[in-house]
């Protein structure tokens, strides 16, 4: 029964930990995907959160995939162009601007 009980534990922490990375994901694919829908200029600064320990998003083409404790998590950014290969780390800030060669992130 405690083999039972601690296995559940700890199969729901790890679902709490991929639910609030995927929510990461998909809210810098959303605010990547605004810029992208806005006209050339157009900026917005986002910041990684910390406290979900450390990841990194690499942005390849039109793809946003994150990478924390030797799991991997994907979605992708359709219609974007970013011509550049991008590393995001957790707890930093990034602006992200629309230019007219497409997506850039600083």
């Amino acid at each position: 029964m405690l083999f039972y009980t601690q296995a559940s534990l700890s199969s729901s922490f790890n679902i709490e930990d991929s639910v609030s990375h995927r929510i990461i994901l998909d809210h810098v694919a959303n605010q990547i995907s605004q810029v992208n829908s806005n006209g050339v200029g157009y900026s917005k600064i986002i910041k990684l959160p910390s406290d979900n320990g450390y990841y990194e998003l690499t942005i390849n083409k039109n793809k946003l995939v994150i990478e924390y404790d030797n799991k991997k998590g994907e979605t992708a950014l359709p219609l974007v162009n970013v011509d550049a290969n991008y590393r995001l780390i957790s707890g930093q800030s990034y602006m992200i601007t629309k230019t007219d060669d497409g997506i850039v992130i600083t």
